[in-house]
């Protein structure tokens, strides 16, 4: 193959150099009149086709082929004043538009329709029949929303007498809804002033807690609604440390700081050998044993069990109490244990709800293995 002349390589590196130029010119002259930045909109331009890699701008949404590639130096200040008025209203109301969608999920996500029945903990089911319209057309709601859950709130009782609802509750999920094959009263939750309303059979799985951040407020449709704050245990027993290493004092420091050390070192005590229960058995493990011997149909205890799964490890002290509160206060109750549920949910540490978990588990065992009856 014959080599070309060194003057004609240079020659064609020549002009593809004054190609370059005068193109590089050219698409300068065409945008001239607007600077170049990098707009958020470019964020959301990228897209991809059989053709190869495209992009497309919103900012040039507007604008035909023959302006983008005019360089035309007749064009007027105002032409060009009102072509960049143009962009950056585009510009708005994309960004406008954007920032109210953005809001719109975010409320979906923190704002929960809200009923108030019973006090119920992460991974417990409830079964109830509804036969209110309201409640019903707030579950089909959700359903077809495709957000199925709700908030659950229970009662709790003051030192007056007076009972009021719980702040904090958690979200629970609709798992079952179909027509009720038993109308049973004993089993509705609520019912019409007048007439029969056919009934619902409704399945709630508990999940994540929450509290209520700010006010509830009633919808056109009859239900009320509040904008809630969803609560992690593992997140709340860091924040618990890291707050007390930022006490006063250091003495107050170290002490709470141990807080949840201390907890986790009590969570044992649920799972661990006890020397003083029958045959050297756990306090869960006997709890089981003789809630087997107490409950009202055969099954009751290992459907719980299925329900609860297995309990969580110890170095998750608030997951392992609120375990132990959904295993001595199951639904339906069986009435062989204090109500412990509302102050687990309202209790602020770690230590607090352990303490509460085992001191309930406890009073439990005495009931039922006769050596200390409950009230």
């Amino acid at each position: 193959m014959a080599k070309l002349p060194l003057g004609n390589s240079v020659l064609r590196f020549c002009l593809a150099a004054v190609t370059i130029v005068l193109t590089s010119t050219t698409l300068s002259e065409a945008f001239s009149s607007r600077p170049t930045r990098c707009s958020s909109t470019s964020l959301f331009s990228e897209s991809s086709n059989s053709g190869g890699y495209v992009e497309e701008y919103d900012d040039f949404a507007n604008f035909s082929s023959t302006q983008l590639t005019s360089s035309s130096p007749t064009t007027s200040s105002t032409d060009t004043a009102d072509v960049t008025s143009t962009v950056n209203n585009e510009e708005d109301n994309f960004l406008s538009s954007l920032q109210s969608r953005l809001q719109q999920v975010e409320d979906n996500s923190t704002r929960l329709p809200l009923m108030i029945l019973d006090t119920m903990l992460p991974r417990q089911i409830l079964q109830i029949q509804i036969q209110h319209p309201t409640l019903k057309a707030l579950m089909k709601h959700r359903v077809n929303e495709e957000t199925p859950t709700l908030g659950m709130l229970g009662m709790a009782r003051l030192s007056t007498g007076q009972t009021v609802p719980l702040k904090t509750g958690v979200e629970v999920e609709i798992i079952q809804m179909e027509k009720a094959t038993d109308s049973s009263p004993d089993n509705t939750s609520s019912s019409t002033a007048g007439g029969e309303e056919e009934g619902w059979d409704i399945s709630l799985r508990a999940g994540r807690r929450f509290s209520i951040d700010g006010e509830v407020d009633k919808t056109e449709d009859g239900w009320t609604e509040a904008r809630v704050k969803f609560l992690d245990s593992s997140e709340e027993e860091e924040t618990e440390i890291s707050s007390a290493m930022k006490g006063p004092s250091s003495t107050e420091s170290i002490g709470d700081r141990l807080s949840v050390a201390r907890a986790i070192q009590k969570c044992k005590e649920f799972t661990a050998p006890n020397m003083n229960m029958n045959g050297s058995l756990s306090l869960v493990d006997r709890w089981i044993e003789l809630a087997k011997e107490n409950e009202r149909h055969p099954g009751q205890i290992d459907v719980l069990l299925k329900q609860l799964g297995e309990i969580p490890p110890e170095h998750e002290p608030t997951e392992r109490a609120l375990w132990v509160g959904a295993l001595i206060n199951p639904l339906p109750s069986m009435g062989v244990a204090t109500e412990i549920r509302p102050a687990l949910l309202v209790s602020k540490k770690a230590e607090e709800r352990v303490q509460v978990a085992l001191e309930g588990l406890l009073k439990s065992i005495r009931h039922m293995d006769g050596s200390q009856r409950l009230n």
